[in-house]
């Protein structure tokens, strides 16, 4: 256990004990991760259950759909483009003094979306609250190292990613039912009464911060952070406002991001603290797990996009339920994350970030070959095991990366883990749904017929399988580069050089 977490068994774990026994401190650390595990459902529930409520929005706010998305899409922006810059002002500034801050926010901002007047000042409120739950988001992973012992990493980061698809799969039925019974105000006044919970789980339990040098304001790189910031708004603007056609705008858009991106790594090379430290990128554990969550995630949101079509355009299914089986793969990762993160803990990170991307191929493989007269079983077996892969893989993953992390960099990798999983998943909305409208050889999907459907879908899930095994591929070779790198062993059997336990144990 890290010397941080010896500091959070002393500020709550010894109150819970009566024998001074090791096991006297376990409630304590289960508190702690009561704590986090709340604050991810938060920050995902808050993803999903504003999408329930956007027709009612629209009659109320007497507004069109184009503006009532930014409802969404300004939590999701806020999120994208400040959770690295709030992770590292985490780790500079203190982590939990900086999570109680954003969990504050987040719930101060529950309440003014809640009693938001006008459309405009509901959608500022969401910016805000993204803005929580960005910070959130980059913290949680971040304090797994100081309040875990190292041996059970595995098992806190599947608990958090189960918290997260918990929250995912709670949004649209939990909002539904708010909404019908209580109105739309309800969808955000929810999360107050869990957001207090989660800052006096915080408040009590987590470790306290250490003090920092008087220079530490003085390091944050505040050019970068803006450049990042204004490079990923662009990219993220440019994948989501053109729905997969890029117009004159996107196209404007998307050039700002590239020049953004060069602005940015031009600005990192002469920066004195840099935001991203080059030296992490070129970690093959980090640089193949951040590239490989990314494309992972771009190929989960090919199951949000092309679902809904195939289950109701060619299988028929009514509204109810689709969405029914819609919740099959959120409910498959919850119930998957944990015993994900026990099995990372038992055989290694690294060999089970592999076994989920190859079951993931498998599954994706599967989909693009069903017959449609196979019906709904044979699209949600396939599906599910898609899903308990992308399980067992972001577990695996996230404990690999953030394995050996130095605590001054805890929260910006994993800010940088979140930004990749965020990147994937607006990506995925974008170029798989271009994908699928292609291959459909279509020009409105919802008026397509089923057989255009059924050939788009299984076009779009053989792209998917393409994309993770290119991520297989990246881990693997990311594999070969550490291991002929390597030191050999010094005399005790440890690696002469630190920092990559895990990736030893893992093989």
């Amino acid at each position: 256990m890290s010397p941080h977490s010896d500091s959070a068994t002393s500020q709550g774990q010894r109150r819970t004990g009566d024998d001074g026994t090791p096991g006297a401190h376990r409630p304590a650390v289960r508190w702690a991760l009561g704590g986090l595990s709340l604050s991810v459902l938060l920050s995902s529930l808050g993803t999903g259950i504003a999408h329930v409520g956007l027709p009612a929005l629209t009659q109320v706010f007497s507004a069109s759909f184009q503006q009532v998305q930014w409802v969404v899409l300004s939590y999701l922006l806020a999120i994208t483009t400040l959770v690295v810059g709030v992770g590292r002002l985490g780790d500079l500034f203190g982590r939990r003094r900086l999570l109680l801050a954003g969990i504050s926010l987040f719930t101060a901002a529950s309440v003014l979306c809640a009693a938001a007047p006008t459309l405009w000042l509901l959608i500022g409120a969401r910016a805000a609250q993204g803005l929580g739950a960005a910070v959130m988001m980059a913290l949680t992973m971040a304090f797994v190292g100081e309040t875990v012992p190292r041996e059970r990493t595995g098992s806190a980061m599947g608990l958090l990613g189960t918290m997260s698809a918990v929250g995912t799969a709670l949004g649209p039925s939990l909002g539904g039912a708010l909404l019908a019974g209580f109105g739309w105000r309800a969808l955000f006044f929810i999360n107050v009464p869990l957001g207090l919970v989660a800052f006096l789980l915080v408040r009590r339990h987590l470790p306290a911060d250490r003090q920092g040098s008087g220079t530490d304001r003085a390091r944050f790189d505040h050019v970068g952070t803006l450049l990042l910031a204004l490079t990923l708004a662009a990219y993220a603007l440019a994948m989501t406002l053109g729905g997969g056609r890029f117009g004159a705008l996107g196209t404007a858009l998307l050039l700002a991001a590239a020049c953004g991106a060069v602005l940015f790594v031009r600005a990192e090379a002469r920066a004195a603290s840099p935001l991203v430290q080059r030296a992490l990128l070129r970690d093959p554990v980090i640089g193949a797990g951040l590239a490989s969550s990314a494309l992972v995630s771009t190929v989960m949101m090919a199951t949000l996009v092309v679902g809904p079509f195939y289950l109701s355009r060619t299988l028929g299914l009514d509204e109810a339920p689709v969405g029914l089986v819609l919740s099959v793969g959120p409910l498959v990762a919850a119930a998957t994350g944990v015993p994900a993160g026990r099995l990372a803990d038992r055989f290694g990170a690294q060999r089970m970030t592999l076994l989920g991307l190859l079951a993931m191929t498998a599954g994706a493989f599967a989909l693009s070959m069903t017959p449609a007269r196979l019906g709904v079983l044979g699209y949600v077996v396939p599906l599910a095991v898609v899903t308990a892969g992308y399980a067992v893989f972001q577990t695996a993953n996230n404990t690999a990366v953030m394995a050996d992390v130095r605590p001054d960099r805890r929260g910006v990798v994993s800010g940088m883990l979140n930004l990749s999983r965020n990147l994937g998943l607006v990506t995925g909305a974008s170029v798989m749904g271009a994908v699928f409208a292609h291959a459909s050889a279509t020009a409105d999907v919802a008026s397509a017929p089923a057989a255009a459907v059924a050939t788009g879908t299984r076009f779009t899930f053989l792209v998917a399988a393409g994309l993770v095994l290119v991520a297989l591929a990246v881990v693997a070779a990311a594999l070969v580069r550490r291991t002929k790198g390597r030191p050999a062993p010094a005399g005790d059997g440890t690696a002469a050089r630190p920092g990559r336990a895990g990736w030893r144990r893992g093989w």
